[in-house]
């Protein structure tokens, strides 16, 4: 089973490897979330100029590394030697695919410019039952499943629309506005959303109940509240992602039993 396969206990995602506990996508935050049992990491994918995959959330080095500049026209050759909060260089992702070989790894593609290179990575086949891809742009994912048929996916913003708005329509219009919403046929195995967008609700109850109804799984970003958690907790959320992942994996011990995460 994989970390994102509905149970009947909500799942913990790693936010950047859990931000708020490690420096961001850096493999000293890997490595600490490994050796204290977490299984399932949220990472961000860029492209170097010459087709290296690298786990960055930014387009920019500045905020993360002593670099600065577009990452996109850089080479690997150039960020191989920058190094992040951790003192560490960057990770490529094929590196980290092969160095934590138990964790599962839910990959946003930030840019189209990292597309070409995914798609090359993920059809070697080595990788597939080990990582989930995301992305903001439904274009992008659409694009993932029709070149890498079977891998695992969320949805994009457009997706989410018509998600959001079959959840608020009427039962005669549900089935017009589902069309447009992928499901597990298509790869489409979850959906990861905020709570609200600009000040527009965005997460309910019926939203859930409706994902759950065709088979889609929810995670809910980012929740470093237990407020908060608790909230989407009690509205039936497969997922947490956090910058947190000890404070939330000791609330879902204490609502659900001891656990290994």
């Amino acid at each position: 089973m994989r970390s994102w396969e509905r149970t009947d206990r909500p799942i913990v995602l790693a936010h950047r490897g859990g931000a708020d506990e490690y420096p961001e996508n850096s493999v000293e935050a890997f490595e600490g979330m490994q050796s204290q049992g977490f299984n399932y990491i949220e990472t961000d994918a860029h492209s170097t100029a010459d087709g290296v995959l690298v786990l960055i959330h930014d387009p920019l080095l500045d905020r993360t590394t002593n670099g600065s500049g577009p990452i996109s026209l850089k080479d690997w050759a150039d960020v191989k030697e920058l190094h992040d909060e951790s003192g560490n260089a960057p990770m490529k992702l094929e590196d980290a695919l092969e160095q934590f070989p138990n964790i599962d790894f839910n990959i946003d593609i930030k840019a189209n410019s990292a597309l070409d290179p995914m798609i090359r990575l993920l059809r070697s086949g080595r990788y597939n039952d080990r990582v989930l891809i995301a992305s903001f742009s439904e274009k992008r994912l659409r694009r993932i499943r029709k070149h890498v048929p079977g891998i695992a996916t969320s949805m994009g913003t457009a997706a989410v629309t018509r998600l959001f708005l079959a959840s608020k329509a009427p039962k005669k219009l549900l089935k017009t506005l589902m069309r447009g919403v992928p499901g597990p046929r298509n790869g489409a195995v979850c959906v990861q959303i905020p709570t609200s967008f600009r000040g527009i609700p965005i997460l309910s109850k019926d939203l859930v109940d409706l994902a759950h109804e065709h088979g889609i799984a929810v995670h809910v970003w980012t929740i470093n509240e237990v407020k908060d958690m608790i909230e989407i907790l009690d509205m039936g959320v497969d997922g947490i992602i956090t910058d947190r992942p000890n404070l939330a994996r000791n609330l879902l011990n204490t609502r659900y039993g001891e656990q290994d995460a």
